[in-house]
């Protein structure tokens, strides 16, 4: 049943979907925010189910919540005015779950690497999310470093100096180290070189999940009918002993995975993306760093070292895309679509006071 948000200025409330990494990190932003209120944490593990959230998300204290592992028992109970999503990577995997909550009448925030241009993948499924977005009087987008902003908004942006753009070039170096074995698994980090190519084969190994929807994301903002994508996927073999908390590579094994994926219009390569993805790679002398250029008029030349943090980073977006959302006409977005997002740095019941009264 769709609830009515209350008029009062009470916080606005958030259920977290995930006990992972991720969702753990966003909970623990949520908690350190003025005028948000975690009131429940969603989870698939079974393991986890009952736990105490202040253990769950890694404080070193209690609080009066229980992960739960019924989702619309947790909706019902804890009456959200919005979720965070981090359970998963896949469209097919997401939309279970972000139907249920729209249905409920709680708008959505998913990191959810296909949610970031749904569209690509599933037209029909994106539209289904935006008419029950629309009849639900809700909002839904996906965010993330990557995609959502370095290899989509943040190049966007950058060309809205451009006169005409003839290519674009994005190259990511990150270190996989603050990942959890979800993401380590996806990479092929802890295989040999052969049991890696397998992978591939199989699709076991994905390397980065979201080039297409940068590219389809940014293709929309400028215009262009991508004719097709190649990509391609080598590993990153480690000469070094590295190790985190969840694995453990010596020498000779996978440390990452370099992912490229290359984008043709009419037949002309105008999108070239490049990420090299590996453990510790201050250990090989590899420093990180974010690089976009623009061929155009004028070029355009950004590069900066180190990374954006992926992990943090993306916490930060989950949460500060809150407001843009509540603000925004109910309806599915990409980021593109909406506001650019801003650090919360006050109150995040500013500016979307007006939007609760409404509803």
């Amino acid at each position: 049943m769709k609830q009515q948000m209350s008029i009062t200025r009470d916080p606005v409330r958030v259920l977290i979907l995930g006990s992972g990494q991720m969702g753990s990190g966003i909970a623990r932003l949520v908690l350190a925010k003025q005028g948000l209120e975690l009131v429940a944490v969603f989870g698939k593990r079974a393991e986890r189910a009952g736990m105490n959230v202040g253990r769950a998300i890694g404080l070193d204290r209690d609080l009066d919540l229980r992960v739960s592992d019924d989702l619309i028992a947790a909706i019902n109970q804890a009456g959200p005015h919005l979720a965070i999503q981090a359970t998963c990577s896949k469209l097919s995997e997401a939309m279970a779950e972000i139907t249920a909550l729209v249905k409920h009448g709680v708008h959505v925030v998913s990191i959810a690497e296909e949610m970031a241009y749904p569209a690509y993948r599933s037209p029909a499924i994106a539209d289904e999310i935006h008419r029950l977005a629309v009849a639900n009087g809700v909002g839904v987008v996906g965010t993330g470093v990557n995609p959502g902003f370095v290899f989509d908004l943040l190049v966007i942006a950058l060309t809205g100096v451009c006169s005409d753009v003839r290519s674009i070039t994005v190259e990511r170096i990150n270190d996989l180290s603050p990942y959890g074995p979800t993401v380590l698994t996806s990479q092929g980090v802890g295989l040999e070189p052969e049991a890696f190519y397998k992978g591939v084969d199989d699709g076991t190994v994905v390397g980065h999940y979201g080039f297409a929807e940068s590219i389809h994301m940014i293709a929309s903002a400028l215009a262009w009918d991508i004719d097709s994508i190649d990509e391609d996927r080598t590993p990153i073999v480690s000469s070094v002993r590295r190790a985190t908390p969840f694995v453990t590579v010596d020498a000779g094994m996978v440390a990452g995975c370099a992912h490229r994926a290359i984008a043709y219009c009419r037949g002309e390569p105008v999108m070239t993306f490049l990420h090299p993805q590996q453990l510790h790679p201050q250990l090989e002398g590899v420093q990180t760093g974010d690089r976009i250029e623009i061929s155009g008029t004028p070029d355009v030349h950004l590069a900066g070292s180190p990374e954006i943090p992926g992990g943090t980073g993306t916490c930060a977006l989950a949460v500060n895309m809150i407001p843009k959302l509540l603000n925004a006409a109910p309806g599915l977005y990409s980021m593109a679509d909406l506001p650019v997002p801003s650090a919360i740095l006050g109150d995040a019941r500013h500016g979307i006071q007006k939007r609760f009264a409404e509803r």
